[in-house]
């Protein structure tokens, strides 16, 4: 990450092309987070509540503990390495400090929330379906967030290179 720092990635074409696949990755990672989510359920109250809290009438079980569990586990961890390389990619670029850290906390936040809300569904409350819809808008919308405004900031680079060569 120092070539962001440096001013290194105006000279360094490979390494801003793998930034730049590696933006692309994870724009398809975006993707395939709302195909699954959209795969089971969508962004009405109803669909939520059944997903966790099941429905007896339409034969689908709750949400076990255990499984929950497995699921938050594995998405602690992944969905933590992917906001803090994304954002850290996003404050070597060089919109306004402000900007980074509202969008940095943005990522986490929601991150966090998103992964948490199922539970309230579950053990909670099924109000918590309403939170949990605002919280994978917010957190899809501040990863397309990062996505785009670091991918910006390469071309934007290679785009110096280019007219100074």
């Amino acid at each position: 990450m120092r070539y962001f720092v440096s001013g290194e990635q105006q000279r360094k074409l490979l390494l801003n092309a793998l930034v730049l696949m590696f933006l692309a990755y994870m724009f398809l990672q975006w993707i395939s987070n709302g195909m699954m989510y959209f795969h089971r359920m969508d962004l009405t109250f109803n669909s939520v509540v059944t997903y966790y809290c099941g429905n007896e009438e339409q034969f689908i079980p709750a949400k076990s503990y255990d499984g929950m569990l497995e699921v938050l586990h594995f998405h602690l961890f992944s969905m933590g390495i992917l906001a803090v390389t994304l954002t850290h990619l996003m404050l070597m670029t060089e919109f306004s400090v402000c900007l980074k850290i509202w969008l940095s906390s943005l990522t986490f936040f929601s991150a966090i929330a998103e992964e948490l809300a199922g539970w309230l569904v579950r053990f909670a409350h099924p109000l918590f379906a309403y939170f949990k819809i605002a919280t994978f808008l917010l957190l899809e919308f501040s990863l397309l967030t990062l996505i785009i405004t670091v991918a910006f900031s390469l071309l934007k680079a290679r785009r110096k290179v280019q007219n100074s060569a």
